[in-house]
């Protein structure tokens, strides 16, 4: 297989999963482990860096709102720069577990069995949080308290054990804080801004030495296609899931595990 395909379909994994609630990280290592995509030190880097592709798909979308939050933090509005503080509280968690134990978590917990196993768990509490009677009270993003946004960084702190999922864990946390799903999944999005500029920043610097021309011309097919991928995919997933819920990506989570721990028993 070309490198070139190889990128087109990393890509398009990436900008599927990177903000549903199936995890990303899981799909690209089982995507590694079972058809042999991405294997070897560039390609660790590479699905890092095209994660850039998706996030500019949400600058793109909410550009208008993000330019407002920005218009008024010297217009007076009293929401933007609490909102900007928000974002910035609920990245920091993530922050320095990652600079505490991100090494060691690579190390025990990278691995096929640990995906499958989180995305069967996952789907189930994804289940459970959908069956719930909640009374959401919080309908904006951008308008949660403080606190509530503390909570929900530190909630996405369990997702860096593969399998988890940062969108997922972060939806889960809000909805049980009060915010509706939209709000929720909104939410996700904007988080997933400094979090993913961070991670690009920094695998691109570590492995800046190692890009070559062609190197840089197949992560710019991955960030195309990942980009394009994450635009369909977000507009279709919050009209989805303001009516039905989350109850379908459960589901793929729960079956994609369950296939994965049976062909991981089979030697595979």
């Amino acid at each position: 297989m070309s490198d070139a395909i190889r990128a087109v379909i990393l890509g398009i994994i990436e900008g599927v999963t990177e903000f549903l609630p199936v995890s990303s990280t899981g799909h690209l290592l089982l995507a590694e482990r079972f058809f042999h995509l991405g294997e070897g030190a560039f390609w660790d880097s590479f699905t890092v860096l095209i994660q850039l592709g998706a996030i500019l798909a949400i600058v793109g979308l909410y550009f208008r709102r993000l330019w407002d939050v920005v218009i008024g933090l010297f217009t007076g509005d009293a929401y933007a720069p609490r909102f900007v503080i928000g974002v910035l509280v609920a990245f920091l968690p993530a922050v320095i577990v990652g600079l505490v134990a991100g090494k060691y978590i690579k190390i025990l917990l990278f691995n096929p069995w640990v995906v499958c196993f989180t995305l069967i768990v996952g789907g189930a509490v994804l289940l459970w949080v959908d069956k719930l009677d909640l009374k959401p009270r919080e309908h904006d993003a951008t308008r949660f308290p403080l606190l509530m946004y503390l909570y929900i960084g530190i909630a996405q702190c369990v997702a860096m054990i593969p399998g988890v999922s940062r969108s997922g864990a972060s939806i889960v946390a809000a909805m049980l804080l009060g915010a509706d799903k939209r709000a929720a999944a909104e939410f996700s999005f904007f988080l997933a801004i400094p979090t993913m500029i961070g991670a690009f920043a920094y695998d691109f610097y570590k492995s800046r030495a190692e890009m070559t021309t062609d190197h840089m011309g197949v992560v710019a097919i991955g960030f195309v296609v990942s980009f394009i991928t994450a635009i369909i995919v977000v507009k279709t997933f919050l009209e989805y899931v303001t009516r039905h819920g989350f109850v379908v990506f459960a589901w793929w989570r729960v079956i994609v595990g369950t296939l994965g721990l049976i062909a991981l028993a089979l030697g595979r």
